[in-house]
């Protein structure tokens, strides 16, 4: 029995951890991880400010997995046939887990991936640091003010304190507000922070094109920059086309085959559309754990002849949100919206805590300290 997990982000290593404790002794679990390495992405727009923090959120997979793990990158996935295609092979699975997470999605718009950094990899941090320092600050445009363009925003405007550099951050967002997606009372204690930062932010403004000196808005006014970085949106991977994939409450795509995390649009068990975020991808996967080892377990004991075990189905209800700006924090407890050191400190504890449960002790151990330490 082949099972496989593609990606190593929030739901893949978490699918993986399970499934390893869950799977029968007779299932071969491999996970498939280009990187070799979990990245701990909620912590990432961190790197641009304090480079040190890269190996903290850097967890080698062989370090917390006990299972076969392949270093490719998948090509494509059919999971009509259950095959996963790399550049030279080809891997043949009962079950799967894809987990690739998503890519930032540019929408065609014309040259803004030509000159735009995004920030989805440690190397994209390391750009955004230098050419903020090559440039000496200046006008630094972040398009999308979504909780990744917002954390972006505030660590530049940050770093330009730290070091007594001349720098004009604008934030630009299509739609109204900041943190258009999450509740007012969040959004209105987001600005503030913001504001406190003196980051210019400017709502209700589509970006249209870009070149390499300037940004042309919707409404026809050009932006002149000195950089550009873009967190406006996600796509799927591009394994799947570049699409995601909608699924239902089992996560389930084909027979063999579950989408989790921000690979998919996951509709839920009360019809809601999931957002996507590390949460509901650690969720999901827990979710699907169980899917995937209870229909091991029927194959394994002789059924699954004529019908598949009930499935559990996935329900999202978050406890919260939580977005750093700067060396302040906004957190969202149920209704309850609080800042300053108590939504730091919670924001601290949240990712220490997510370190120590996939057993990166030492990562969660050194967070904690440069956490605290600034």
């Amino acid at each position: 029995m082949q099972v496989a997990v593609l990606g190593a982000g929030y739901a893949g290593l978490t699918l993986a951890r399970k499934l390893e404790r869950s799977l029968p002794d007779d299932a071969n679990l491999v996970v498939v991880e280009q990187t070799g390495e979990h990245l701990v992405q909620h912590e990432l727009h961190r790197v641009i400010r304090r480079p040190s923090l890269a190996d903290d959120i850097s967890i080698p997979l062989k370090d917390v997995l006990d299972c076969e793990i392949r270093e490719e990158r998948v090509e494509s996935i059919d999971p009509d046939e259950n095959r996963v295609v790399f550049e030279d092979s080809e891997l043949e699975y009962d079950y799967a887990g894809v987990c690739l997470g998503a890519e930032t999605a540019f929408y065609d718009l014309p040259g803004v991936e030509e000159h735009a950094t995004p920030l989805k990899r440690l190397h994209h941090a390391e750009t955004i640091r230098e050419e903020f320092f090559a440039n000496e600050g200046g006008r630094v445009v972040v398009g999308g003010a979504g909780l990744s363009g917002v954390q972006v925003a505030g660590e530049l405007a940050a770093l330009a304190r730290e070091e007594e550099v001349g720098a004009e951050i604008v934030l630009l967002e299509q739609f109204d507000t900041v943190a258009p997606s999450f509740p007012a009372n969040f959004q209105q204690a987001v600005q503030k922070e913001l504001d406190k930062l003196d980051v210019e932010i400017r709502t209700g403004t589509a970006v249209e094109r870009a070149d390499d000196t300037e940004i042309t808005l919707a409404n026809g006014t050009a932006l002149p920059y000195d950089q550009f970085i873009w967190t406006g949106g996600i796509r799927g991977p591009d394994a799947l086309g570049g699409d995601r994939p909608q699924v239902d409450s089992t996560l389930r795509l084909g027979d063999g085959t579950f989408v989790v995390g921000d690979a998919g649009k996951v509709v839920d068990a009360e019809g809601e559309a999931v957002p996507a975020s590390a949460q509901s991808a650690i969720r999901e996967a827990r979710v699907v754990a169980t899917n995937i080892a209870r229909l091991v377990g029927d194959t394994s004991d002789g059924g699954g002849d004529v019908f598949d075990p009930r499935l559990d189905q996935f329900s999202f209800n978050s406890p919260g949100w939580l977005v750093s700006v700067g060396d302040g924090a906004v957190a969202q407890v149920g209704p309850t919206v609080v800042t300053g050191k108590p939504a730091k400190a919670l924001k601290t504890t949240v990712g220490a805590g997510y370190l120590y449960s996939v057993g990166a002790v030492r990562n969660a151990v050194d967070l904690l300290g440069e956490e605290l330490g600034d």
